[in-house]
Order: structure tokens, then C-alpha cells, then sequence
């Protein structure tokens, strides 16, 4: 704010989450900025709305990742068998998300393959501290029978050699949809602070999936709805409806080609803009 009251042209990458919150920090974000380049269209929507220049640049995960992996191609990389049902579990990637969440996923873990033993789970970590945070849950459970695959990174590698995932909400949620792997969206957080944070909210949704479609493509459990049994009834209930499967293809598909949108080159362009009028 203190740079545009200088004078200087301010280009903001990435909006905040006003799609998200209730209030007015529109407001705000317009007084400190000249312009605003958007990952979502309907963030560029907002703020058109709004009187405050954006330009859509399209979000640069979609400019990386494939619009057609290969299942097969990556289990053989992974040396994981053709033949097998595989789910990627993603429980976060800080701290505080594995050590909420790592004993829920290996309970949802454990009721699916009481169901499908044959099974295989493949559970990316990105750091030493949350493989050990997830190792421990996985002693405390004494789960060490479960058929884990616990890999260091290689969170799209392990959603693309995947039939489906168990995602906590946030960014992991749209490389799985860009990736084309049907998901369920699970979050849990102190009561205190879910409590504050549906307060503020306004959208129905919290994965950007759903989102960014405007409607529950895929599950939410949320909260007291996140529990082993509900997880694992609608992580079967996809692998039971190859139909819905493939339809949610589909769409995610629809929606790699909405955002990708050679999002280097537009952002450049729309900053060399102010760069030529201050020559």
C-alpha cells in the first residue's frame, strides 16, 4: 500500500483467498495494489466486479503437470504390480497436518483393506520430520501390517500410479485433479479453530475441485464427519463406480485445459506493461 501510495505501480501474483472469507478485504487488496494476476477465472470475476484491474494468467500446475499420465507407465517406474487397487494417502505437507491427521488415514487404511486386502497404499512424505511423524503413528497403531509404501516426495508420481487418493484439503487436492485421480477431501483441525474459520467462510466448499466447479464433484468429510468408517464407504464407493470414475475424468480434464493458460508468458505481459510506461 505504501509503494502505490508512492507511486509505484504494485503487481500482485496470486490473490489472496477472498473467494474464501467473508468481508471486505477487497477493499484492501485494491487500495495496495495497481494490478492483480489470478490463478482461478473466478477470482479475475471477483475483482472485475470489483473495479480493480486483474488479468487472468491461468495457474502454472496446470502448465506443468500432463493432461494424460500414464497409470501403468508409473507403476512400472514405482515397481508396483498392473493388477493391484492402489491408494495414494496424503495426509499434508507441514507438521501439524500429519500428526492431526496420520492416525486417521492409517484408520481408514486399515478398514479398506479388512474389505479389499489386496490393496496397496502409497503415502508420500515431503520432509524426515513428517515420515517420522507418520512412522510413529504407524507404530502407535501397530499397523506395520498394512501394505504401506512410504516415499520420500514423489507426491504427483504416487497420485498418478493411484486408482484413487485421500487428500487433505489444499494445494494437493488440485495436482490430484490435474492428475485426473478421483479423491476424497478430509481436513481436521482443533474445534476452536474450525469453529472460526466456518464463521468467516461463505463457500460451501473447501477443496478447490469442488471450488472451482461450483459443485461437490467430489466428497468433503470435514471435521466429526471425518472418521475411518466414512472415509473408507466413499473411498469404495469410487472404486465401485468405474462410471463415476471416468466421468470425473472427464471434468478434470475440462478443467486442466481452464487453467492452463501459458501462465509464464501471460503474467510477463501483463507486467511489461507498467515497465513501459515508466520508460
Amino acid at each position: 500500500r505504501r509503494l502505490k501510495s508512492a507511486g509505484i505501480p504494485t503487481v500482485h501474483y496470486v490473490s489472496p483467498s477472498i473467494w474464501a472469507w467473508r468481508g471486505g478485504r477487497i477493499r484492501k487488496i485494491g487500495r495496495a495494489v495497481s494490478h492483480l494476476l489470478a490463478l482461478f477465472p473466478f477470482e479475475a470475476e471477483i475483482y472485475q466486479e470489483a473495479g480493480i484491474p486483474v488479468t487472468y494468467v491461468g495457474h502454472p500446475l496446470a502448465d506443468l503437470l500432463p493432461e494424460a499420465p500414464s497409470r501403468e507407465a508409473m507403476r512400472a517406474q514405482l515397481k508396483l504390480p498392473r493388477d493391484k487397487r492402489v491408494i495414494a494417502l496424503l495426509p499434508g505437507s507441514r507438521q501439524s497436518e500429519v500428526a492431526q491427521l496420520a492416525e486417521l488415514f492409517l484408520q481408514t487404511a486399515r478398514r479398506i483393506a479388512s474389505q479389499r486386502p489386496d490393496t496397496l497404499f502409497l503415502v508420500p512424505l515431503v520432509s524426515r520430520e513428517t515420515r517420522r511423524l507418520f512412522e510413529e503413528a504407524v507404530v502407535r497403531l501397530n499397523a506395520q501390517d498394512l501394505a504401506l509404501t512410504v516415499l520420500f516426495g514423489h507426491a504427483h508420481e504416487a497420485i498418478i500410479a493411484a486408482d484413487i487418493a485421500l487428500v487433505a484439503s489444499g494445494t494437493a487436492t488440485l495436482e490430484a485433479a490435474l492428475l485426473k485421480t478421483p479423491m476424497v477431501i478430509t481436513y481436521k483441525m482443533p474445534a476452536l479453530s474450525w469453529w472460526i474459520m466456518r464463521r468467516k467462510a461463505y463457500l460451501p466448499y473447501a477443496g478447490l475441485p469442488n471450488i472451482l466447479a461450483g459443485r461437490f464433484v467430489v466428497p468433503e468429510l470435514m471435521q466429526e464427519d471425518a472418521t475411518a468408517d466414512n472415509l473408507a464407504r466413499a473411498l469404495l464407493n469410487w472404486l465401485d463406480d468405474p462410471g463415476s470414475m471416468e466421468a470425473l475424468t472427464r471434468a478434470f480434464l475440462r478443467l486442466h485445459h481452464r487453467l492452463r493458460q501459458n501462465t509464464a508468458s501471460k503474467a510477463a505481459q501483463a507486467i511489461s506493461h507498467y515497465l513501459e510506461s515508466a520508460s
